[in-house]
């Protein structure tokens, strides 16, 4: 283990905790609180403290052992479409500052993690950004958090391997450590085409101050647990990450909405933990009331054996497509209506 692990809150909570439970939606809750579509949420953490502050206690409220900073897009590629750019390393830099502030005002030991999404532009060999620019613009907003203060990096929503390179790069270069998850939204693959076996040959001979990998967001609940199982199988030795989204979206009067009901995503969690994850939360459309129940659910339902797709299919409805990514693992489960969604 790495001097950066030994003593890292989050290594320390895995190793005395068979699971930890992680927060929500950042996006669904400040919508909920008035942000507008087409604006930065990260800009909030200037603008709007106070909200902010609430979405990080509000996490801390429901039972959660980590929760992520409001700095997914605080990249100064994302931030210059808002004319931020050069406000990165700050705006940063505040989002961990505020979830430190939320985090020593509760009891227990709260994970800070510092969330960061990907850049928005394509990659060499097919798109103009090069690895090099991708590596400043990673690590710039990696310092940022480190000095607001948060315990590890959080590489989240990642679809091609070479931006995730660049942000492990950026990681060393911050000397930070780190958990990386990717979107498996594409026919079980992530937008660039990996599957999940082979994101674990990717990720697992990256770095040594890698702590955990896993999945995030994608279509939903069923597929994501089922994209678990694919990390699962394979020669992994490393902690895995599910935060699958509370449902399907849907677009009702000009806003999205997520189908899945706090009950409904109960069963994602111990499914997830029962696929071999260990750190459990939700992604878009995940609200506190979601994770309350998700909480109760882990802590009440003894650990059953591995699900297989049947079980999936039963617990949380059909996947969005026949097979995983790897064309081996197909549904042979009846079809079954999902009678355990409904709109919220």
């Amino acid at each position: 283990m790495s001097d950066l692990k030994k003593n890292n809150p989050l290594c320390l909570a895995l190793e005395e905790q068979e699971w930890l439970l992680a927060d929500g939606a950042t996006g669904t809750q400040l919508f909920n609180m008035g942000l507008s579509s087409g604006d930065a949420p990260e800009l909030w953490n200037e603008t709007n403290r106070d909200k902010i502050s609430k979405l990080y206690s509000d996490s801390i409220n429901a039972g959660c052992d980590l929760f992520l900073t409001n700095s997914f897009g605080s990249n100064r590629s994302r931030l210059k479409l808002h004319d931020a750019g050069s406000r990165a390393f700050l705006i940063s830099k505040i989002a961990a500052e505020l979830a430190n502030e939320a985090s020593q005002k509760n009891t227990g030991n709260i994970i800070v993690a510092g969330s960061m999404g990907p850049t928005g532009e394509i990659m060499h060999p097919i798109g103009p950004l090069s690895h090099e620019i991708a590596v400043e613009i990673f690590h710039e907003q990696a310092e940022g958090l480190k000095e607001g203060g948060v315990d590890v990096l959080w590489f989240e929503t990642i679809s091609s391997k070479e931006e995730l390179k660049a942000a492990v790069e950026a990681a060393e270069l911050a000397n930070m450590p780190w958990c990386g998850t990717m979107s498996f939204d594409t026919a079980g693959r992530t937008m660039m085409g990996l599957t999940s076996p082979q994101m674990t040959d990717l990720i697992t001979g990256m770095d040594k101050n890698l702590i955990a990998f896993g999945a995030n967001c994608g279509v939903g609940a069923s597929d994501l647990i089922r994209t678990i199982l694919g990390f699962e199988n394979t020669q992994n030795s490393y902690p895995i990450i599910a935060k699958g989204n509370a449902g399907i979206p849907k677009y009702i009067n000009g806003h999205i909405h997520y189908n899945g009901t706090p009950e409904l995503m109960a069963d994602y969690a111990c499914l997830a933990r029962d696929a071999g994850a260990r750190i459990i939360g939700g992604c878009c459309g995940t609200t506190p009331e979601h994770l309350i129940k998700m909480r109760e659910a882990l802590e009440n339902r003894p650990k059953g054996g591995k699900p297989n797709l049947e079980t999936i299919v039963k617990s949380l409805g059909e996947f969005s497509s026949k097979f995983d990514g790897t064309e081996e693992n197909t549904v042979t489960a009846r079809k079954t209506k999902r009678s355990r969604l409904k709109e919220i």
